[in-house]
């Protein structure tokens, strides 16, 4: 159990540093009007959390392997933000731009489910 805490806790805090640098860069370079910089990081985590599930899936007992508590509860779980995107969708609608907080909403859950369903389909092509 404490190293199980251990591997999460390593790879949330690389997680929320990459997420930090990610979305500033993204945001530095597309304006912060739209929370681009969380879209970035969602849709990124997104892809690479169906590549992870599509290589170590096969090889997991259950949820407990040490990759898939690094890499994907950790990493990807510090990385990826579902209470950001929901703040920022949220204060997009009371700043009165209710067209923006919807395309938040479709463009980060309809591309998200895509990227899984992506990355499991490449790593199912690389096994």
């Amino acid at each position: 159990m404490a190293v199980s805490l251990l591997l999460v806790a390593a790879g949330g805090a690389l997680g929320g540093m990459a997420r930090l640098a990610v979305s500033n860069a993204v945001s530095r370079r597309l304006g912060a009007a739209f929370p681009w910089g969380t879209l970035a990081v969602n849709l990124s985590g997104s892809l690479i959390i169906g590549l992870l599930a599509g290589i170590l899936a096969p090889s997991l007992p259950g949820e407990e392997g040490s990759a898939w508590l690094l890499l994907a509860i950790g990493l990807l779980g510090g990385y990826t933000t579902v209470s950001s995107f929901s703040l920022q969708t949220l204060m997009l609608w009371q700043e009165g731009r209710p067209r923006a907080a919807l395309a938040n909403v479709v463009a980060t859950l309809v591309p998200g489910l895509c990227a899984v369903a992506a990355g499991v389909w490449l790593a199912g092509g690389l096994a």
